[in-house]
Parts: structure tokens; C-alpha cells; sequence
């Protein structure tokens, strides 16, 4: 027979560093909100491109160091809630929205709950593919509503048509997000390999564009990703179109 032990079970404990990336990214998120209530709208954008890059860290240091945890995840979840989902919202309607009434901050609602949908869908969904996420994913979703209030915040005068079309363009990035469109999730690149010189020129030369003008260049870049998906999914039906043409065709020329 066993003898019980009297040693105090020790708790299961939480990893700091990737848990410190994740709170970075809730506090920048935080800021955009308060900046933005306080009129600092470029300071805004530029917090949720700072909980951007935050966000893209925490995974990656939790795998590196192998501290994935299940509570990481979901701390992650709740932060990307705030970070990609409630701020960016705010962000935007305490700039351009509020001029449009019920209207503007139902836009701004509308692209919140898109990005609570988008979140739940992929903690639930088993992905069946790592070369593409389901839906555009909060975080470049985020990156779209940022650059929008980063470059036209000197660009674009606010006027009932401009908050329309802002307005429009959120909503259509929220219905993005709870979309069946495929955008690519680049997980399948692997940096640890040998890559042609002219992937490290592209990458010196995307750099020296976001140093020479961020605002204009990181909207750019968000918004043809935004793009790419739905542009993706026209070319591919376009095809299988022509590829049915193409068999009708060729059953009909053997009957």
C-alpha cells in the first residue's frame, strides 16, 4: 500500500514573455481609445499598428520558447477583441463616423461584431488548411480601418459623401471577415530556409517605403491584401468556368 505524500502540489503557472507580447497589444489597443477621445487620431492609428506588431510576436515567441498555453490563447483572443475589434471601431467613429448619426456608429458596430464572429469562428473551426485563413483575418482587417485614419487624416475632407464611403468601407471589410473568401496566411513560408535574393530586395524595398511615407504605404499594403482575397476567389471561378466550357465542349464534339 502506497504511503500519501504531504508535499504541497505546486499550480500550474503562466508563462510570462509571450503573455507580456499579448498585454502590449491590449495596451496599445487601449491607448487608440483613449487617443482617440482625446482627438490625437494619428497617435491612435499608429497604437493599433503597434498591437499589430505586438500580436505577431506573442504566437511566434510562445512556439519559439514552447510556453503555448491554453490560457495564452485565450488571453490572446480577449486581447485581439479589444486591440482589433473594439478600438479600430472607435478609432473611426470618433473621427469620420459620428458625422452620419445612428448610421455611423451602426457601421462601426457592425464591423466590432464582425471581428467578435470572426474570432469565435476560428477558436472553434479546426483548420483544414495552413496556407489559408478562412475570412480576412481582425488583425489586417484592423490594418485597413488604422491606414484609413492615418493617411486621410490630412488627406481626406470629411464631408456627409467621404463618412458615406468610409462608412461603406467598413462594413465591407467586416463582411470580409465573416466571409468564406480565402486569404492567404503565408504560414507555409518558411524563413529558416534559403530564399531567392530578390524575396530579401522586396523586403528592403517594402521597408524603405513605409520609412518614406507609413500612412499612405501601410494602408496600401493592408488594402491590397483586403483585395487580394476576393480577387482570388474571381479568378479561380473564372477558371473553373473556362475549364467547364472546355469539357462541355469537348463532350460535345465526341457525341
Amino acid at each position: 500500500m502506497s504511503k500519501k505524500t504531504n508535499l504541497p502540489q505546486r499550480g500550474r503557472g503562466i508563462y510570462l514573455l509571450p503573455n507580456l507580447f499579448t498585454i502590449g497589444a491590449l495596451f496599445a489597443g487601449f491607448y487608440a481609445i483613449v487617443a482617440a477621445l482625446k482627438g490625437r487620431y494619428e497617435d491612435a492609428a499608429i497604437a493599433i499598428f503597434i498591437a499589430m506588431l505586438m500580436d505577431s510576436l506573442d504566437g511566434r515567441v510562445a512556439r519559439l520558447t514552447h510556453t503555448e498555453t491554453p490560457f495564452g490563447a485565450e488571453l490572446d483572443s480577449l486581447s485581439d477583441m479589444v486591440a482589433f475589434g473594439v478600438a479600430p471601431a472607435l478609432v473611426i467613429y470618433s473621427w469620420a463616423l459620428i458625422n452620419l448619426g445612428k448610421f455611423g456608429w451602426l457601421a462601426a458596430f457592425v464591423f466590432t461584431a464582425a471581428v467578435a464572429l470572426r474570432l469565435a469562428r476560428f477558436n472553434t473551426q479546426v483548420s483544414k488548411s495552413k496556407r489559408y485563413f478562412q475570412g480576412i483575418p481582425c488583425t489586417p482587417a484592423a490594418g485597413v480601418v488604422a491606414g484609413i485614419v492615418w493617411a486621410g487624416k490630412d488627406l481626406v475632407p470629411l464631408n456627409q459623401f467621404s463618412c458615406i464611403i468610409i462608412a461603406c468601407m467598413i462594413v465591407l471589410v467586416g463582411a470580409l471577415m465573416v466571409s468564406n473568401v480565402r486569404f492567404r496566411s503565408f504560414k507555409d513560408f518558411d524563413f529558416r530556409e534559403h530564399v531567392p535574393f530578390v524575396v530579401i530586395l522586396s523586403t528592403v524595398l517594402i521597408l524603405v517605403c513605409i520609412a518614406l511615407n507609413p500612412p499612405f504605404v501601410l494602408f496600401a499594403v493592408f488594402t491590397i491584401y483586403a483585395l487580394s482575397g476576393p480577387i482570388a476567389t474571381i479568378w479561380e471561378l473564372r477558371k473553373r468556368k473556362q475549364l467547364r466550357q472546355v469539357l462541355k465542349k469537348k463532350i460535345s464534339q465526341h457525341d
